[in-house]
């Protein structure tokens, strides 16, 4: 379904609940209220429709009442919330169904239960609809709920005080009446003391909450001259500059943005914001990660900006700041020419021509900006490099956002450009203000480019008629002051652009421009008859110039303003006329009463009674007590004045849906009638159509035989479909198997490899090894040859002994030399011993091995089973000489 659709379904079920407050009526608008909720109602009010503005107002008196059930209730207002998606839904919610009300009142129902989640949606939606926007004090349940809300916030609940903080700063935020409400309660100076105790708070939010209240109710008085001195507004600015920089979330920001503009307001806190040290820095970061902000955030950073920007002692320092160029620029891949050798206002230029959505509002805050820094750069002796650099690398990006216009778009998009090309042409005249800066605009701008944006304004302005706009159209004035804007341009630029004075003076000819002209020199804003009364000067020396046209055109301007006039005060005039005379009545009390103290003193002068000082104090209570009373009638006044305006909107609504109704009911009985012509015809067709039913018996007949025979066909379809099926189930299951066994094969190809490349170095090893072992062998042999040897030698010394007794001696020392030779052998037999042990160890782990593999390994065994015998022999031989050799010594 539809929207519409939607829409008109939850109207009968409000309508059904309204009738009987069921179980059954309340889940089903309830399950209507969630659908809707999850469509995409962006813009849904703005739009202008009178469907969805009866659903609202519907959803509006449910959640007011009392006795809708709280589940109900939250999902209307978590609708209403989504509903509230822009700032004209928001206007809309707050001056039509006077949203802020009824969900006071809800809040004032359940103020027993503050923890309840209805009470927080209703803060938080209260929170969102009260941001920038004054409630009047004399709206229901207003007191109310400043009450509810300073009970909470120092009740110390953490999951509602902040909700209830943020509400409370809206409610104080420039409105003297909740102010002075506030201050008149009995609970004041407790309140106070709780919302400084909030100053050490651990949440930047809340803190920044605190201040801004405290700001709006203490800052003109003794405590918050001790809140916000010389020393703690250090740190209330550090904050500021640490929130906006470092990111603590939307909402802080924006809060904090705003508390630092409320500050700014005080001359003593701006001149001390003028003197802190680092400010040029806090700036210079700001700028840096403007870029990186989503538009709502960078939109609030650019409005603390032009804030600052109205505080004389700092549009210098934040002109320096913007212009001062880094030390390496870096500016070739990403921003439009050498800007200012990429200075910190990149930032700036990057949010005029940025793609993200919602950023036209910060465009144009950016070109406000930049007019009033370059305006200020201007101003002085000698334009400096650096600013001339950063006009040359703007003027691109400038005049791009000046293309892009497509009436096809709609009213809306027309809107924008004009307000875009007002804002560009701006900064355009402002830097025609000095010689070096419109000598760069001149080669930038040329006339062809000029005359085609007047013709394009032009032709979007009047269409096919020269007198097509409207004095009270809004688009028509946007469109005019753009007009305008881009012809002083031009006549600024006509004597440095070729062809441009031409241009110029060919569309003051133009009967076109009688229109602009007029809406500029009838209008109530000082700068657009002074922008047409320039122009008009240019014009009168046309000689073509359509004069009478213009005098009709402003004549017929004037008598619009005052039929406006005389309307809007005969709509008034039933609603003001007994609060001014009261107000009349009192003010001329108060006057006479001024009169007769002034006579009184005058005549007392010389007398010196002492009476006279308590007289003026009795009269200047009563006359306090007469302003009050002044003001609270002043707040009546534009109370009333707004529920009038309100009644116009309901009676115009009224109107338009009777119309509406007529419209409808006039196209139904269109329908009517072509239903009753269509039922006619519709006859004709049944009578033909029973004619064609008797032929087509007979073909139905035949068609059932044929369907028997196609049935019997089917069933034996069915039959083989499935065998068929089984089939199939087996080919997949014999495909599965012979899948896992293919997956089975490669697994056993490759382990039967890894076994062979096994057998392999097992093989290699054991041919080393044997290798090894007739090496020991061959010098198993060598030492016996050696040990034959030595018994010989034995053998000859003992026949030496015998004969030569005389030379013991020497002998003697023959003899330890062989005793020493016999050790050195002995060594070496044990070296033989140890490596033949190893040798033995290597060859029972190659026979354990060997077991593993092939039969032909056994071969191997037998011939190392041989090897360990031999080796046996040789250490019994070399036991049996060992034991010779001692038996000889």
């Amino acid at each position: 379904m539809d929207m519409t659709t939607y829409l008109k379904s939850l109207m009968l079920a409000m309508r059904q609940y309204r009738d009987g407050r069921t179980a059954q009526n309340a889940t089903q608008l309830q399950k209507l209220v969630k659908e809707v909720s999850g469509l995409k109602c962006d813009q849904l009010l703005s739009s202008g429709q009178v469907m969805p503005r009866e659903c609202v107002r519907g959803l509006v008196e449910l959640a007011g009442n009392p006795d809708t059930s709280p589940t109900l209730t939250s999902s209307v207002i978590s609708l209403l919330a989504q509903l509230a998606c822009d700032d004209d839904s928001l206007e809309i919610l707050n001056s039509r169904y006077n949203l802020t009300s009824t969900l006071a009142s809800v809040v004032h129902c359940r103020r027993a239960s503050p923890e309840e989640p209805l009470v927080l949606q209703c803060l938080q939606l209260l929170q969102k609809l009260t941001y920038n926007t004054r409630v009047f004090q004399s709206a229901n349940y207003i007191h109310e709920l400043v009450a509810f809300l300073m009970t909470n916030i120092q009740s110390h609940r953490d999951d509602i005080i902040v909700p209830c903080l943020g509400l409370m700063v809206n409610l104080c935020r420039d409105n003297r009446c909740v102010q002075r409400h506030i201050k008149s309660l009995d609970n004041v100076k407790t309140f106070y003391r709780t919302l400084l105790d909030f100053l050490d708070h651990n949440s930047l939010t809340v803190v920044v909450f605190t201040l801004s209240i405290l700001a709006s109710l203490t800052l003109n008085e003794k405590v918050g001259e001790k809140l916000f001195d010389a020393t703690n507004i250090i740190q209330t600015f550090q904050l500021v500059f640490n929130i906006i920089v470092n990111g603590d979330g939307t909402l802080t920001l924006k809060y904090s943005v705003d508390l630092l503009v409320d500050l700014l307001k005080n001359a003593k806190i701006a001149e001390y914001l003028t003197r802190y040290q680092h400010f040029s820095a806090c700036v210079s970061k700001v700028l840096g990660v403007l870029q990186s902000k989503d538009p709502d955030s960078a939109a609030k950073v650019l409005e603390l900006l032009l804030a600052m920007c109205s505080v004389g002692g700092l549009r210098p320092l934040l002109c320096h700041v913007v212009f001062r160029p880094l030390a390496a620029p870096k500016l070739g891949a990403t921003g439009p020419g050498q800007l200012g050798g990429a200075s910190p206002g990149l930032a700036l230029v990057l949010w005029l021509s940025s793609p993200v959505e919602g950023a036209e509002a910060c465009s144009l805050q950016v070109l406000q900006l930049l007019n009033e820094l370059l305006e200020e750069a201007l101003e002085a002796d000698s334009v400096s490099e650096c600013v001339l650099r950063f006009v040359g690398g703007l003027l691109p990006p400038l005049l791009g956002l000046l293309s892009g216009l497509d009436p096809s778009l709609g009213d809306a998009h027309l809107r924008k450009h004009c307000h875009r090309v007002t804002h560009v042409t701006s900064l355009l005249l402002a830097l025609c203000a000095e010689d070096s800066t419109r000598s760069l605009v001149s080669r930038q701008v040329s006339a062809q480019f000029a005359l085609s944006q007047v013709e394009a304004l032009l032709s979007c302005c009047h269409g096919n008629s020269p007198l097509a706009c409207s004095p009270g159209d809004d688009l028509s004035q946007v469109c005019a002051d753009a007009l305008l804007k881009t012809l002083e341009l031009m006549s600024k630029l006509r004597q440095q652009v070729e062809d441009m004075e031409t241009s110029f003076y060919r569309m003051l000819q133009d009967q076109r421009m009688v229109t602009p002209l007029s809406l500029a020199l009838t209008s109530h804003h000082r700068e657009r008859v002074q922008s047409g009364l320039s122009l008009l000067f240019e014009a009168t020396l046309i000689p073509d110039f359509p004069s009478l046209l213009l005098g009709e055109s402003m004549a017929a301007n004037n008598a619009f303003h005052m039929r406006e006039a005389e309307l809007s005060v005969k709509r008034v005039a039933v609603q003001e006329v007994p609060p001014s005379s009261t107000l009349d009545c009192s003010s001329r009390s108060i006057h006479s009463l001024v009169d007769r103290i002034q006579n009184g003193l005058e005549l007392q002068e010389n007398l010196k009674d002492s009476h006279v000082s308590q007289i003026i104090d009795v009269y200047e209570q009563k006359l306090s007590a007469f302003a009050s009373k002044e003001s609270c009638l002043q707040d009546l006044l534009e109370a009333k004045a707004l529920a009038l305006s309100q009644a116009d909107r309901l009676i115009a609504q009224y109107l338009l849906e009777r119309a509406q109704a007529e419209a409808e009911a006039c196209e139904l009985g269109s329908l009517l009638k072509e239903a009753e012509r269509r039922c006619e015809d519709l006859q004709g067709e049944l009578a033909n159509q029973a004619l064609e039913a008797e032929l087509s018996k007979a073909d139905i007949k035949e068609l059932l035989q044929h369907n028997a025979r196609l049935q019997q066909d089917s069933e034996s379809h069915q039959v083989l479909k499935g065998g068929y099926n089984a089939l199939l189930n087996r080919f997949n299951e014999s495909e599965r198997l012979l899948k896992e066994l293919q997956a089975a094969h490669v697994s056993l190809t490759k382990q039967s490899d890894a076994l062979r490349r096994n057998h392999q170095a097992l093989q290699e090893q054991h041919h080393k090894t044997a290798s090894g072992l007739q090496e020991k062998e061959e010098e198993v042999r060598g030492l016996r040859s050696d040990l034959q040897q030595r018994d010989s030698d034995i053998a000859g010394l003992r026949a030496d002994l015998g004969a030569q007794e005389e030379k013991l001696q020497e002998k003697d020392r023959e003899k330890r030399d062989l005793e020493e030779t016999v050790d050195v052998l002995r060594k070496e037999l044990n070296k033989t011993e140890q490596a033949r042990k190893e040798a033995s160890i290597k060859a029972s782990s190659l026979e354990m091995k060997k077991s593993q593999l092939e039969a032909r390994l056994k071969q191997k065994e037998d011939e190392l089973s041989k090897h360990s015998s031999m080796i046996a022999m040789i250490h019994s031989l070399s036991a049996e000489a060992k034991s010779d050799v001692n038996l000889s010594l």
